[in-house]
């Protein structure tokens, strides 16, 4: 309540409240350290001024809170009984589950910092004119991504420590990049007459309903009714194949490393990231 009177949305029922997690406003999680189940403890605690909900914002609240059950971490039996909670015969099973994660994921890393380099390569073979209404359309694209990260996050260029003009820049030679390699990558992928099969889209859009559950019917209508979507499922899968056509004629050496220095370069890229708003434009250059 607040001045004696309920709020909306300020009522719930069984919310698990995990002391020390930050999930409530401030104050309210230090004032259950120490209750027992059964207690019913009135918890007084305020809004933050920047809380979202503008109605409640900076205001004190009391709430009249039921502790309906405590409990608390131990330590897990690794054995079968344990692998059957996740729906396998036994540990060796499980164990031989996370091995196959585990594997997946660094192939799928050892791929990325390969066509990461084999892009590169292209990027610094060729240098041509490149059409200026494609070079426009991508940077519009970024840009709209940048500024609508900047809005979400409350955040100005110049706490990002650069400048609008200075991003612009920056954002304008990764629409060149991304376009050079587009076409370089359709010449070479027309050239070897690579295509991508109608099974093939099939799946990727499956694959992308299957990230929406309970509406994948919405999601597989909605690409199969639209030409454009659908072409950005088919983008990707083509120029995987074009990459796999090149790696495919040249000759890979197999090095062996440490996690961590498989790990190194994409945590560098991550860390980044994080000190600009530019993250989710570098993240899909290539």
């Amino acid at each position: 309540m607040i001045d004696g009177v309920p709020f909306e949305g300020g009522t719930g029922n069984d919310i698990p409240v995990v002391i020390g997690s930050g999930q409530f406003i401030p104050g309210f999680e230090d004032q259950l350290i120490g209750v027992g189940s059964g207690d019913t403890v009135i918890v007084s605690a305020t809004f933050p001024a920047e809380y979202s909900a503008a109605h409640l914002a900076g205001k004190a609240a009391t709430f009249n809170t039921v502790i309906k059950k405590i409990e608390a971490p131990g330590e897990a039996k690794i054995d079968d009984e344990f692998a059957k909670n996740f729906g396998f015969e036994d540990l060796g099973k499980l164990k031989d589950a996370i091995r196959s994660n585990i594997a997946r994921d660094y192939e799928s890393i050892a791929r990325r910092k390969t066509k990461r380099a084999l892009l590169d390569a292209l990027d610094g073979q060729y240098e041509f004119e490149l059409p200026p209404a494609l070079v426009e359309q991508e940077f519009n694209g970024i840009w709209a991504q940048v500024m609508q990260d900047l809005q979400a996050s409350g955040k100005t260029f110049a706490d990002e420590e650069t400048t609008e003009e200075e991003a612009r820049e920056e954002y304008l030679g990764i629409a060149k990049r991304r376009v050079r390699l587009g076409l370089v990558l359709a010449e070479i992928g027309e050239g070897a007459k690579l295509e991508v099969t109608e099974e093939e889209i099939s799946r990727g859009v499956m694959d992308r309903a299957r990230q929406f559950p309970g509406q994948e019917k919405m999601v597989w209508d909605f690409y199969r009714q639209n030409p454009q979507a659908l072409a950005e499922i088919r983008a990707p899968l083509f120029e995987e194949k074009v990459v796999d056509h090149i790696l495919a004629g040249v000759k890979v050496t197999d090095k062996t490393v440490t996690r961590d220095e498989l790990m190194k370069d994409d945590d560098a890229e991550e860390g980044t990231k994080k000190k600009s708003s530019k993250s989710k434009a570098k993240a899909k250059k290539d």
